[in-house]
């Protein structure tokens, strides 16, 4: 539930306001939020509170099934050993998820392929990920700071851009050649 899969970039449109898309970057959205994180409108902040109880009342349920799982290790008289390792094995790939959810939201991943390889274990700590997702709703929108920096960088270079340039080409003096 990280939104590490979704890559694409700001776009930049050729249309002007006349057409309905205003010039330059436009903001990527992001899952449950769509683009209200710019401005923080569209009941921004009940969003973040809706997703932070959600996140947390699904880690309470995933919590909650791995509990029957392992009462049922333990009606199954495995053994104490097998029911330490499948305790300590949620318990690392739940600090894993957490972990790699948390930096999905401050940073695009360096290698995605990597990244790409951690799927399975990310799912097994399912519940690192969604308490990820409850602790990063009190701060902002899940992903909100590395998609505001990449937008307003894109928008900084596109006006940089456009403030370059010279105005109308046709009404500029052709140069003879020497």
């Amino acid at each position: 539930m990280s939104d590490e899969d979704q890559t694409a970039k700001p776009s930049t449109t050729a249309k002007g306001a006349a057409g309905g898309t205003p010039a330059g970057p436009q903001p990527e959205e992001i899952r449950f939020f769509g683009t209200t994180w710019v401005d923080h409108s569209g009941n921004y902040g009940l969003r973040r509170a809706g997703l932070a109880v959600g996140a947390l009342a699904a880690a309470a349920a995933g919590c909650f099934v791995l509990r029957f799982a392992y009462e049922g290790l333990a009606i199954a008289e495995v053994g104490g050993i097998l029911n330490l390792l499948v305790v300590v094995m949620f318990a690392i790939c739940s600090a894993i998820a957490f972990r790699k959810t948390w930096e999905g939201f401050v940073r695009r991943p360096a290698d995605p392929a990597r990244e790409a390889s951690l799927r399975s274990l990310k799912m097994i700590g399912f519940i690192g990920s969604l308490l990820a997702y409850f602790f990063r709703c009190f701060v902002e929108a899940p992903g909100e700071q590395l998609h505001r920096t990449e937008y307003e960088t894109a928008r900084t270079q596109y006006e940089k851009r456009r403030g370059a340039r010279a105005g109308n080409p046709a009404a500029r003096k052709k140069r003879k050649g020497k």
